[in-house]
């Protein structure tokens, strides 16, 4: 009986500590986004697609899908969001187990300009989050997005250009049901890069990101492609 409970407990030990996140280990996101106003109007699209790995290609962290409906009063600088996103979320390692994740988001967008080449962007989202197997969960974000043009004054094309932002992330709930919780605070990401604009509409940027939550942070290559 003995030798059983230390062969199960040798198991349960081996599995838990392959399920453990290598913060040393590097991982890389892959992300496109799109914005698109419609004609002659207040109304338009925008989402994103997002491939995200725990390592730098194969090892899936996350699957998402997201996009919505946009609404920019005239003269207002606002871009109000209303969306819906959908989020596979894979298993650090070489488990193929994977959870998924419907999102309804809200949003409102504006940005600033800065003593001439600082240019702000603001972005407020609420969330609300079906996730597989918890209770129903809402969240708050803020992200701070900082561009600042080198060869150019503007954002034009052929600018080089650094970017920087930060987002924070606050739970609204820290029951998620099961008698599992979670922290009120979710996590943080700060970033910083390097864009290249290939013409109005079209930027490019690759940098490195670090994640932290309670638990772990991890350092992420990202290649992005911007509207």
């Amino acid at each position: 009986m003995r030798l059983k409970l230390l062969i199960l407990f040798v198991l349960w030990s081996i599995s838990y500590g392959n399920a453990q996140i290598d913060q040393s280990k590097t991982g890389a996101w892959y992300m496109y986004f799109f914005n698109t106003q419609f004609k002659n109007s207040d109304f338009g699209i925008q989402g994103d697609l997002q491939h995200r790995n725990w390592n730098v290609l194969g090892d899936l962290e996350q699957l998402l899908v997201r996009t919505g409906v946009t609404y920019t009063p005239k003269n207002s600088g606002i871009m109000f969001t209303l969306g819906y996103a959908n989020i596979t979320t894979g298993t650090f390692g070489d488990s193929t187990v994977s959870t998924n994740e419907n999102r309804i988001y809200q949003e409102g967008l504006f940005s600033q300009k800065l003593g001439g080449r600082f240019f702000l962007t603001h972005r407020f989202r609420y969330e609300q989050r079906f996730v597989e197997n918890q209770d129903f969960r809402t969240r708050y974000r803020y992200n701070l997005f900082l561009n600042i043009p080198l060869n150019k004054k503007t954002l034009e094309k052929n600018a080089i250009y650094t970017a920087f932002y930060n987002e924070i992330f606050v739970n609204g709930q820290t029951n998620i049901g099961n008698n599992n919780t979670v922290a009120l605070f979710d996590r943080n990401r700060t970033y910083l890069g390097l864009g290249y604009v290939l013409k109005p509409g079209q930027r490019f940027q690759l940098g490195w990101m670090n994640q932290k939550t309670n638990n772990w942070g991890k350092g992420q290559l990202q290649f992005s492609f911007h509207p």
